[in-house]
């Protein structure tokens, strides 16, 4: 056997995933199958959105299934159908739901899993998002052995990297995708062959992070510059961050009616939050001094 011929399935569903998979097989290792969440409703129109990583595969074509669950045994005899039984490895990466021990442990290598950040910091859904808005200047992406608890399993690999200070969290996630990937390809070929062991985490050092509401996109603008400057850059590409104002008429505020505004850019100079580009409800995207002219606020 060449690890480049390694059997696996990788579990993942964003654009995460796609940057880890896409060095994955830049370095020679393709899944067998794609396992993923089904399609969503999105947007006002509630169409029926199909994840990224599905077109993905599709337009590679990989085989892929989109199990609603995986506590059930549709999930065993789906796994099945694909061979899984004949798979070395689980790979996963940004899946979105959770994995039980049963199905974790069925290939004879484990399931690796990459999460971006330096575990046991920043366990949980939004890693990426709170290491922006902590302005972490240390980052990472670490590789683990999945064990039933949440990113508690042992570390196989990790990555430092020395954030650049302000990024958004679609750079981010680009660069930690990208070098999670490319670690997890070097650590493949020691892993199978028993040549690494993983280490355990120290659990008391452990942090975690919170799932994130559009609520948590709301920019007071009392609050410090700094931290709303982060803050738009951690929701960026994710829940966004916007903020209301008060239309007015004849010279007075209508306080029963309030405009949503979508921020869509923003920078920081001076000790200021400068916001530079906005989406006022129900209208397009323009540069924030020609709104705040057109508005009259």
């Amino acid at each position: 056997m060449t690890y480049n011929s390694l059997s696996f399935a990788f579990f993942g569903t964003d654009e995460f995933s796609i940057i880890v998979l896409e060095e994955l097989v830049q370095a020679g290792f393709i899944p067998s199958v794609i396992v993923t969440v089904p399609d969503q409703p999105k947007g006002r129109g509630l169409v029926i959105t199909p994840p990224p990583i599905k077109l993905w595969a599709t337009k590679h074509d990989i085989p892929f299934i989109q199990p609603i669950s995986l506590s059930d045994h549709s999930i065993n005899f789906q796994l099945s159908s694909a061979k899984a039984d004949n798979f070395q490895l689980f790979i996963v990466a940004s899946y979105g739901l959770i994995i039980p021990e049963n199905i974790l442990d069925i290939p004879v290598k484990g399931t690796l899993n990459v999460h971006p950040s330096l575990l046991p910091k920043y366990r949980g859904a939004t890693p990426i998002e709170s290491q922006i808005l902590n302005g972490a200047k240390e980052v990472g992406v670490t590789v683990m052995l999945m064990d039933a608890k949440m990113d508690h399993g042992p570390i196989v690999a990790q990555k430092k990297i020395i954030s650049e200070g302000m990024v958004s969290a679609t750079i981010l996630q680009k660069k930690l995708g990208e070098e999670g990937g490319r670690l997890l390809g070097g650590v493949l070929p020691q892993w199978v062959s028993g040549k690494l062991e993983a280490r355990a985490q120290d659990h008391a050092e452990a942090t975690y992070t919170k799932k994130l509401t559009k609520a948590n996109g709301e920019i007071n603008f009392s609050d410090d510059p700094y931290k709303n400057f982060l803050k738009i850059q951690a929701f960026e590409g994710s829940i966004g961050t916007y903020f209301y104002v008060e239309s007015k008429r004849n010279g007075k505020r209508e306080r029963t009616r309030k405009t949503r505004v979508n921020i869509k850019a923003a920078e920081f100079k001076g000790g200021k939050c400068i916001i530079t580009r906005v989406v006022p409800e129900g209208k397009k995207e323009m540069n924030y001094s020609d709104f705040l002219l057109g508005f009259n606020i």
